[in-house]
């Protein structure tokens, strides 16, 4: 059995969680710029027909009432991260699929924790009173079975389906509701007659191949009640990084050097809680027409500190020409590997090394923001960054 986590309007529930003068109000997350899109809205906003992605200024138009307040990312991967030890108590199998939501299999857990309904329950009781926050959960023996199930009675909600129940639950579920079917697999599914999962069953084989290659072979074996889709608990990753949308359009590198400040904190400290270090350093520019470039350098060493990773930056963004104003500017690294992996020292600059004492300072502040949050430190420049 496998239960999926969900968490109900997260950013908004963390915001109402922090300023309590917000609970009960329409709660919009998103930055109030021209170009602002909606982050997070909360279950009352949502009521006006607020959602995520949708520009700031329509939502203002649905909502006027809303309050606006700007996204807080660290706020919000700090209790992510307690949310994911939280479910690591009741199963070394989990696999967290974005910030709010993880699957966790619980095959095995019943003689610890009871049926699957009552691990569900514990679960969403300890993310209660350890977090102080709601989640929904579904629980069922397929993995895209429990992701559909969580969303059916939020927000704090649960949906268990059974295996027994399994066919019957197929045989009625729309097929808006399968992962995968958008707005452009919809109509050409309704073109077979099929408006729920189980008519899928009713479609040959060789129009579904033709029609949607892979994918329908996918569609025919969830159908079936097939999902070959296993609880992944490690996960590759490929490169680290961050973005931000400026409020404002700017050719001016120190402006934007701010910016690659509170970057690289960001990407070095993602970096260490992986275990992972880097090779490449690369800046990401998107231009007022929408343009985007990126550049890239090879570390001497691989590292996962804030400075080096923040040097190379800077000497990345220098070399640039600027052809027009800058919209977004973004850091990643990228060529990973095992913090663990032996590197050679430099016989006459020991500061390299990530063991010195900018990676000595590093480690100190990740403790102090694992005990105080990640706002409780912040480098003179990067606090007074406009954004």
């Amino acid at each position: 059995m496998i239960v999926h986590i969900d968490m109900d309007a997260f950013f908004a529930s963390v915001e109402q969680l922090d300023h309590p003068g917000l609970r009960g109000k329409c709660v919009i997350v998103g930055r109030d710029s021209g170009r602002g899109v909606v982050a997070a809205a909360s279950y009352e906003a949502r009521k006006k027909g607020v959602h995520s992605a949708m520009p700031i200024f329509k939502s203002k138009l649905l909502c006027p009432e809303g309050i606006i307040v700007p996204p807080r990312m660290d706020r919000y991967k700090e209790l992510s991260l307690k949310i994911m030890a939280i479910l690591e108590k009741i199963s070394p199998v989990v696999e967290p699929v974005s910030i709010d939501e993880a699957y966790v299999d619980i095959t095995g857990c019943e003689r610890l924790w009871g049926s699957p309904v009552q691990i569900a329950m514990k679960i969403k009781q300890m993310v209660r009173e350890e977090v102080h926050l709601t989640c929904s959960a579904g629980v069922a023996p397929l993995k895209f079975l429990a992701k559909i199930a969580s969303d059916y009675n939020k927000p704090d909600g649960i949906k268990v389906i059974m295996p027994e129940d399994v066919d019957g639950f197929i045989r009625t579920l729309p097929i808006s509701k399968v992962p995968g079917v958008g707005k452009m697999t919809l109509p050409q599914l309704e073109m077979l007659s099929v408006y729920y999962l189980g008519d899928v069953k009713n479609v040959p084989d060789p129009v579904l191949m033709a029609r949607f290659g892979k994918y329908g072979k996918r569609l025919r074996e969830l159908a079936m009640g097939i999902d070959k889709n296993p609880v992944v608990t490690t996960y590759e990753h490929k490169s680290i990084s961050t973005e931000t949308t400026l409020s404002e359009d700017t050719t001016d590198k120190a402006f934007l050097k701010i910016h690659l400040l509170s970057q690289s904190d960001d990407v070095a400290r993602q970096l260490r809680f992986h275990k992972l270090k880097a090779k490449t350093v690369f800046i990401k520019v998107t231009y007022s027409d929408f343009r985007k470039l990126t550049r890239s350098s090879t570390l001497d060493t691989p590292s996962q500190t804030s400075k080096k990773i923040y040097q190379e930056g800077m000497v990345l963004l220098e070399k640039l020409i600027l052809e027009r104003k800058v919209r977004l500017i973004g850091l990643g690294t990228s060529q990973l590997v095992p913090e663990t992996i032996p590197v050679q020292k430099d016989l006459f600059n020991q500061t390299k090394d990530d063991n010195g004492r900018w990676g000595q300072v590093d480690k100190a502040l990740d403790d102090i923001y694992q005990k105080f949050g990640t706002n409780s430190v912040l480098k003179a420049t990067a606090k007074d960054k406009k954004t």
